[in-house]
């Protein structure tokens, strides 16, 4: 069985060296063209192959530099901490492989951005038009997206099961004996870069399930379906018009789209006198940490926001290693159930 100082006499270099190689010493100061040889030759030379391979790998990824292309900007990740916790997902996953995140770019910051094409690799989180993302970064093979709107068939993509959210919602309101529901949620655009434009993609899918499973049941009453921006401030002017109903015409309970949008219809059912749960069920979407402590605490629908985050580095870290075809994760969400159901109706 071959040992380090066999290796060492091939090389030409100390048998302290080798071990530092081998065992990915960053404080080494050593070529790679001599950290190459010492590998190669303790491949050729069989020395603990399983070992060996484990530690070659952890070398390779010690040395791959990624970018992180974001469309929040900090102020963003501040109000709502839902792209917070993606990009949190994404560096722990990196720092527990060794990656480095060479750059971290802010579609939204105003400021142009140039081509990063010597990086290894990119995520991409929030809806950014594919074909700038392209232009940015020349190799679409190695470009991951999270949280996209649409469906990006040529590339690896991380997102929510809409459907499977919305359905829980649903379900769980007309158990509790809810038929009149309604929605309040934000629109879904893709955003250009170097640009001051966005182009529109449709329904977003939270309010497109949320019709479709209505429609399903008989249940949809389009004058209960709310836009607006995804804000406290859009949640809290969208209640408003709700409220502004005739009484006989307002709904028992309402899904809405994230919870920093929730916080606000909550604050304009407290100012119009409305009791939650019991003038109107109120659930919501993100799962955040205030959500556990609003009056009433908010039963929503909890999303896996870090592992989003880490099933793309996965990803990427498939595709510098050579996978071909594209991959497209969906990540299942948990309905998180707490007062502001209540029992049903009485």
């Amino acid at each position: 069985m071959a040992t380090i100082k066999d290796i060492a006499k091939e090389a030409g270099v100390s048998a302290a060296t080798v071990s530092r190689v081998l065992n990915n010493d960053g404080t080494l100061a050593v070529s790679e063209e001599t950290r190459e040889r010492i590998f190669s030759i303790a491949e050729q030379l069989k020395y603990k192959p399983s070992r060996l391979r484990r530690m070659r790998r952890e070398e390779q990824l010690s040395r791959q530099q990624i970018g992180l292309l974001l469309w929040s900007t900090i102020e963003d990740e501040n109000n709502d901490p839902y792209f917070s916790s993606i990009r949190k997902g994404i560096e722990t996953r990196c720092e527990e492989l060794g990656i480095t995140i060479a750059k971290v770019l802010r579609g939204r910051s105003g400021a142009e951005l140039q081509p990063v094409n010597e990086l290894d690799g990119l995520i991409v989180v929030g809806s950014i038009d594919e074909q700038d993302v392209c232009q940015l970064y020349g190799q679409g093979n190695r470009i991951v997206f999270v949280n996209h709107s649409k469906e990006l068939s040529e590339f690896d993509t991380v997102k929510l099961h809409f459907e499977q959210a919305t359905r829980a919602v649903i379900t769980h309101l007309r158990s509790l004996g809810h038929e009149s529901i309604a929605y309040i949620g934000g629109s879904d655009d893709v955003h250009r870069l170097n640009r001051f434009e966005e182009d529109a993609v449709g329904i977003e899918p939270r309010r497109a399930y949320f019709e479709q499973i209505l429609s399903e049941y008989g249940l949809l009453d389009r004058q209960l379906v709310f836009q607006s921006d995804w804000s406290s401030n859009g949640g809290y002017e969208s209640m408003k018009q709700l409220l502004n109903r005739e009484s006989s015409a307002r709904p028992t309970a309402c899904f809405i789209g994230s919870d920093p949008m929730a916080v606000g219809a909550l604050r304009a059912l407290h100012e119009e006198g409305f009791s939650v749960p019991q003038d109107m069920a109120i659930i919501g979407f993100d799962d955040i940490e205030i959500s556990a402590f609003l009056n009433p605490p908010l039963t929503t629908v909890r999303v896996h926001t870090e592992l989003m985050g880490k099933t793309a580095v996965q990803l990427l870290l498939e595709r510098i290693e050579g996978r071909e075809a594209a991959v497209h994760m969906t990540i299942n969400t948990t309905l998180v159930i707490r007062e502001s159901c209540g029992n049903g109706l009485q």
